[in-house]
């Protein structure tokens, strides 16, 4: 039976029709990409290629799986099974059994997953007496795994001067060292690692003209998805399977690449027609999912790059309304207004929970969308990870906070005893343990007279407990003296958890120092909220009631639809009806590591774009005037990207107008001395804020155990009902009461998106507008 290509507009028919030759598939957000892909398959079949000698390459499983049950619905599922479909890894690893041998493996070999991998790696690091600390086997991980996938050897490697000098400015000069015993090892032990799958399928075929030559005729027709996301490896093997017989289609959107730091190429899919000099190009440039209004805006932005394939992406849905574009006065104020847009439309409008999705550019972002939902009683989960709370650093610091409350709490003891590592072992800790359960008293009171209860331990041990014991002590002896922001912060210099997640700037890492400060954020922001509503003291077991409430709701696991947080990294091929798209501010977004260098700010574009195109109906950007950052409040100015966007999609705050004004020749114009510098300045007039410069991360050792901000003098004289004032973190509120006299004077103040607030004036951050 033919296959019916009625569905398809004429673009996706030209695209699927043709097989005569290599062809390149620019596919614009949301304009059936997938669809191509699954009818040109199927029509392959239909012209006579058998299931067999078609290759379809994936970059996950669910993908494949997906293409196979819609390609099964067209030709039926006896075809269908017998597709080579999958992902790199899957298709690589089932030819290189078939071909082992040749290789110097058994059929059998051992597929290493990275903790297996890690392992080894820890282990070679010992045996070569090299500091664990120094040598971590993560980051050692991650720096063999680019060398594999840009297929470099350990023998190339060690000779490589670049390589060697990389190393050596990362203090790690033994990398090389460390490469060739762990690939020794690895066929020793009859073993690959994930990258090793691409890199022996490349070497199968470099080294064995025969094997390229059998799969080469085997695979008459290749096809590759997401070809954006492709590293060099993958590249280089996909044209070793096509060289000759030239039968390949690549699918993708260099607008939607975004994964340089796992080693995806933008220019495979830039250059792919220089590679291949005869390939069609075809563009898919409707787009089915959003409305007019945010595809034009989302063209808007994206035209601004000057590396990509061009297209005009339209859609025939309806025009849609202007894109909000939210000024908060700070990042507590955006979470606000994020909770109270959703839930407004939820009642208004007739939306789930589950239409809405708030995407931001860092994982520890989430905290303050997380409490404003919480707030409101907003269902939400975190995609793709953990909520702020649940996650490995931040527990880790919060059992510190619970032990120096608290030093009988086991589960805490547990946790942090040996972290960051003190050379207290599981040995020590089960005769502890063992000596507690025994006479029936706390793991800290054994701590305290160890040898009084038994424990048979080396002086070098008791040392080490000793150690523990007095940093935990002094912690304790300051909870009744020290606000919990400030004792928050000693604690985490202190312990040596800064110094162990600052040990360098791998994106695991970068991960955990953002999240740690902005748990330290948090406290900051917690202390202040309750020093202004009178309390002159908040402690650290305040805070601590305060997140356990927090954590409770984190087990609980309720069903239903749900609000989704995510980064925009983990956006990428979903869609929601409606998206927020938060913190757009220089120095947040686009990021601060991306600074002179004008590859990875189009990148950053790209991501917003990717993050724009995610919404069906609504979409809303927004950013906050200031941020607790690093110890300190930071006044920010818009993201360069919001002036990117032409300003006719756009529905600015009424203070903005003038930035409306500007016209896209007046952008253009700017545009010019960029191509000197290598990089645009920001270009959004929506605010002349203060802008502090962003102090590095590592000055979170530095910071001072000093109260919150300082308040101002006391602005109660005079104050009024009816009044307007501005305040730091809240915005925008209305006074409707004022009590009390002297340094007890309050206001009780409706703020527009914070809600009702009582103030202590003698700490609180405002001015009188009106």
């Amino acid at each position: 039976m033919a296959v019916d290509l009625d569905g398809l507009n004429e673009s996706q028919r030209e695209a699927v029709l043709y097989i005569d030759g290599p062809s390149q598939v620019i596919a614009g957000a949301g304009s059936g990409k997938t669809r191509v892909l699954t009818y040109k398959i199927a029509y392959l079949m239909d012209q006579g290629y058998e299931p067999w000698s078609i290759l379809a390459l994936t970059f996950t499983n669910k993908a494949a799986r997906e293409m196979k049950e819609r390609i099964a619905r067209q030709v039926g599922e006896e075809k269908a099974r017998y597709l080579w479909m999958g992902t790199f890894h899957s298709i690589f690893s089932r030819i290189l059994r078939a071909e082992a041998e040749r290789l110097g493996f058994s059929s059998d070999f051992t597929v290493y997953d990275a903790a297996d991998s890690k392992s080894l790696l820890k282990t070679i690091i010992k045996e070569m007496g090299l500091d664990d600390k120094t040598y971590r086997p993560g980051l050692v991980q991650s720096r063999i795994s680019q060398a594999k996938n840009q297929l470099v050897l350990p023998v190339a490697y060690a000779s490589n001067a670049e390589c060697y000098q990389s190393d050596v400015e990362a203090k790690v000069p033994a990398i090389r060292d460390i490469y060739l015993r762990y690939w020794e090892r690895c066929r020793q032990s009859d073993a690959m690692d994930f990258d090793d799958l691409l890199l022996y399928t490349y070497l199968l075929f470099e080294q064995h003209a025969d094997v390229r030559e059998k799969y080469a005729s085997r695979f008459r027709f290749v096809l590759v998805d997401e070809y954006q996301d492709t590293n060099y490896a993958q590249h280089r093997i996909v044209w070793q399977l096509t060289e000759k017989y030239r039968k390949v289609c690549v699918v993708g959107d260099d607008a939607q690449s975004i994964y340089s730091f796992r080693g995806a190429n933008i220019d495979n899919i830039l250059h792919f027609r220089q590679t291949y000099q005869e390939a069609r190009l075809f563009k898919l440039e409707q787009n089915y999912r959003s409305t007019q209004t945010i595809v034009k805006a989302a063209n808007s932005l994206i035209a601004k790059n000057r590396a990509q394939i061009h297209k005009e992406v339209f859609s025939e849905k309806d025009k849609g309304e202007p894109i909000p574009v939210f000024k908060a006065y700070s990042d507590v104020e955006e979470g606000e207004i994020v909770a109270g847009t959703i839930t407004r439309m939820v009642a208004r409008d007739g939306y789930g929970y589950d239409d809405f999705a708030v995407l931001y550019r860092t994982n520890a972002q989430s905290r303050i969308f997380e409490e404003s939902l919480r707030k409101r009683g907003l269902p939400y989960r975190i995609y793709g990870g953990l909520s702020f709370y649940q996650r490995k650093e931040i527990k880790d610091v919060t059992a510190y906070f619970r032990l120096a409350v608290n030093p009988h709490d086991e589960e805490a003891f547990k946790r942090i005893i040996n972290y960051p590592a003190r050379g207290i072992g599981d040995t020590t800790l089960n005769k502890i343990t063992s000596a507690a359960t025994q006479h029936n008293v706390s793991l800290w009171t054994v701590l305290n007279e160890p040898l009084a209860y038994g424990l048979s331990l080396t002086k070098s041990t008791v040392a080490r407990l000793q150690g523990f014991r007095d940093l935990i002590a002094g912690f304790a002896s300051d909870v009744a003296s020290k606000n919990a922001y400030g004792l928050g912060q000693d604690i985490v210099r202190r312990s040596g958890i800064v110094a162990d997640v600052y040990r360098d700037r791998s994106p695991e890492n970068l991960s955990r120092q953002e999240n740690i400060e902005e748990l330290i954020n948090g406290m900051h922001d917690f202390c202040a909220s309750r020093e202004e509503e009178g309390n002159s003291r908040v402690s650290l077991s305040d805070y601590l009631q305060e997140i356990s409430l927090l954590t409770d709701l984190d087990s609980e696991e309720g069903e239903g639809a749900k609000v989704t947080l995510m980064t925009i990294h983990s956006a990428k091929g979903l869609e929601f009806k409606n998206v927020f798209v938060v913190g757009l501010e220089e120095n947040l977004f686009p990021s601060p590591m991306v600074s002179g260098n004008l590859k990875q700010l189009e990148e950053e574009r790209r991501l917003f774009y990717v993050a724009i195109t995610r919404a069906e109906e609504h979409c809303f950007l927004s950013y906050a005037k200031s941020r607790f950052r690093y110890g300190k409040t930071e006044f920010s100015s818009p993201s360069r990207f919001l002036g990117d966007i032409d300003a006719r999609y756009l529905k600015l705050p009424e203070e903005d107008a003038a930035f409306s004004r500007t016209t896209q020749n007046e952008r253009a114009s700017r545009l010019a001395p960029e191509a000197s510098s290598g990089i645009s300045r920001p270009k959004v007039a929506m605010e002349k804020p203060r802008v502090v410069s962003v102090a590095s991360p590592r000055n979170l050792r530095k910071l001072s155990p000093d109260a919150p901000d300082a308040a101002g003098p006391a602005l109660g004289a005079g104050l009024s009902v009816g009044q307007m004032i501005e305040h730091q973190r809240f915005g925008i509120g209305k006074v409707v009461k004022v009590e009390g006299t002297g340094d007890n004077c309050k206001a009780t103040v409706e703020f527009r998106h914070a809600g009702v607030k009582q103030l202590l004036l003698k700490f609180a951050r405002f001015k009188v507008i009106e």
